[in-house]
This record gives structure tokens, C-alpha cells and sequence, in this order.
């Protein structure tokens, strides 16, 4: 099988200094509903990248395992380090901690985090290791009988693997919902579809990238499979040597997706008493969409928005916004 890389994105600026909510946390309104869904703890999300920097001060407390599925460190499986940065981006997205020392927050800053490295540092990888790597995520348990809640992938390729979609209909059927990023091949039109996998499989959760002006990223792929689209132009967050980051591209709106399932999950299953289904899990996630203003293919359900239900003048105040000739207006 040829191999499947990294979502290409862009390294806008590493710094020294953090905000403690980054603006991508706060336009999904993840800060909102903390209280209510405790802070996503209880949940696992297994991130399948370049690795994670290990004791970066904001990931430290939220790694509960890992392992390397790539030739890297001399093929060490317990060696699960970032040599290349993404993976600690996206990672710090999904549940850095939020700590009252300083540093960045994540969506779900109290979900822990299992760290599969299934991209080596060049960010390439075969297939034979992220299908290990997702069949891993779904049979994982933690030291105290956790279990992974949710599977994040910011990676893809070309082509369609029968083994790969197999894997993620197997984790589906677990109840565990796989997020992916749609891929950066966009050409800025939603009537062309551009498609990578696994993003484009109809079991996935395929998130496209929003600007904080809520405008779809020119480089977001569009397709039929697009299920919702989140932050993913200047994301701040985690980087490695214990630094800070600002990315973009879709494999940067995915992560957010990640934690606020963490936060939905949480919320849902006290107001129904019960675990919910993958299905049901989506629809709660689904409610907490807003539409923009493009087609389906472009935004699927909408823009991420955690406390809409809560909160439905701002729903609203963001649905107005978007004015009748299909522009944004200035806030």
C-alpha cells in the first residue's frame, strides 16, 4: 500500500508566550459548556499523528498512554515523541489543560489523551500502520478500565482502502466516533469535490476549516460526505520544546471537532442516564451546528457551536450575519 500523509497545512508563526483560551476554543463556544460537561473528563481521545511532545507543560497530565507504530526512535513502540510538531498541535486543540499557571486551554481540557504515532517525522505514513493504529485505539484500555471515546485523524490520502474503511466501520460499531479532516486540496469552489481518505468515507466525521470571520477556508476540500466545519485558519495551541504554535488548515479544525465530543458526550449521556450510541453521539453533535450560509457541500451542517442549544439569541445574532449577497459582514 503507498502511503498516507499529513493534511498539508501551514506554519504561520511558533512563539514563546500562550493565551490561555485560544480564539478557535472560544468560537465554538467550548468555554461555555465546561461546567456542564466536566470539562469532557472521563474521555480518551486517541490522537493518530506524528506523536506528542511528552512533557510539554500543557499535555503532561493528559497523556494516559501511547505508542509508536512507525520506524522512528528505532521502531521503540513506547517512544510516541512528536519529530515533526502537528501531532502536538492537534493534540493541545482537542484537551491541553487548563492550568492556573499560565499556557493554553483546549476544548476539553480535562480529557485525557492516547497518543498514536502512526506518521513518522516527514509526516508520511503507510496504511498497514494506521489501520494497526485504529484497531488499537478501539481495543486500548487504560490502567483503570478507560477506553477510547473518540478517534481523531488529520491525515489522508488519495486513495480508497478497502482494510482502512473496514477499521473505521469496526470503531464505529464500538460506539466511537472517528474524526478526519477533509483535506486541503480546496480550489475555493464547493461545485468541485475534492476527496481524501479516510475523511471521505460516509462513516466518518469529515470536518472542513472555517476563518474566525466564519469564512470557508479557500483551501478546504468540499464533497458530499462533509459533515460540519469548525475553526481552522490561525489556530493556536501546543508545539513542540514546550512552545506554542499558530497552524492552519483542516487538520486543525479537526481537533476542535474532537473535544467537543468529549464535552457532548459528557453532557448528553447525564441528561439521557445512559452510554450513548456512535448515531446517537452525532446527532447530539449535529444539534450543535449553525449554518453559514454555504451549500452542504461546502459546510455540511454548519459551524460548530457548543452552547447554540443554550443560548438561542446567539444562534440567532450568527445565523444574521450572514447578509443577503453572501458576504460576511464586519464585526
Amino acid at each position: 500500500m503507498n502511503n498516507v500523509h499529513l493534511i498539508p497545512y501551514r506554519l504561520e508563526e511558533i512563539t514563546a508566550a500562550a493565551v490561555q483560551i485560544p480564539p478557535g476554543v472560544e468560537m465554538i463556544q467550548a468555554p461555555a459548556v465546561w461546567e456542564e460537561a466536566e470539562h469532557g473528563s472521563g474521555n480518551v481521545l486517541a490522537i493518530l499523528d506524528t506523536g506528542c511532545q511528552v512533557d510539554h507543560p500543557d499535555l503532561k497530565d493528559r497523556i494516559i498512554d501511547g505508542k509508536n507504530f512507525t520506524p522512528d526512535f528505532g521502531s521503540d513502540p513506547k517512544n510516541f515523541d512528536d519529530n515533526n510538531g502537528h501531532g502536538t498541535h492537534v493534540a493541545g486543540t482537542a484537551a491541553a489543560s487548563l492550568r492556573p499557571e499560565g499556557g493554553i486551554a483546549g476544548v476539553a481540557p480535562s480529557a485525557n489523551l492516547l497518543i498514536l504515532k502512526v506518521l513518522n517525522g516527514e509526516g508520511s505514513g503507510d496504511y498497514a500502520g494506521i489501520i494497526e493504529g485504529i484497531h488499537y485505539a478501539i481495543d486500548w484500555q487504560g490502567p483503570n478500565g478507560e477506553k477510547t471515546s473518540v478517534i481523531s485523524m488529520s491525515l489522508g490520502g488519495p486513495e480508497d482502502v478497502p482494510e482502512l474503511q473496514a477499521a473505521v466501520k469496526r470503531a464505529v460499531d464500538a460506539g466511537i466516533p472517528v474524526v478526519c479532516a477533509a483535506g486541503n486540496e480546496g480550489d475555493d469552489s464547493p461545485s468541485t469535490d475534492e476527496t481524501a481518505y479516510p475523511g471521505a468515507y460516509p462513516e466518518v466525521i469529515q470536518v472542513g476549516a472555517v476563518d474566525f470571520n466564519r469564512k470557508l477556508a479557500p483551501f478546504s476540500n468540499t464533497n458530499d460526505e462533509i459533515d460540519l466545519v469548525a475553526p481552522g485558519v490561525r489556530i493556536y495551541s501546543t508545539y513542540p520544546g514546550g512552545k506554542y504554535a499558530t497552524l492552519s488548515g483542516t487538520s486543525m479544525a479537526t481537533p476542535h471537532v474532537t473535544g467537543a465530543l468529549a464535552l457532548v458526550k459528557n453532557i448528553a449521556e447525564k441528561e439521557f442516564a445512559r452510554k450513548l450510541t456512535e448515531a446517537e453521539l452525532y446527532a447530539q453533535l449535529v444539534r450543535r451546528t449553525v449554518p453559514i450560509g454555504y451549500p452542504k457541500s461546502a459546510e455540511g451542517n454548519g459551524l460548530l457551536a457548543l452552547d447554540a442549544l443554550n443560548n438561542f439569541e446567539r444562534m440567532v445574532e450568527l445565523m444574521n450575519s450572514f447578509n443577503r449577497s453572501g458576504e460576511w459582514e464586519n464585526e
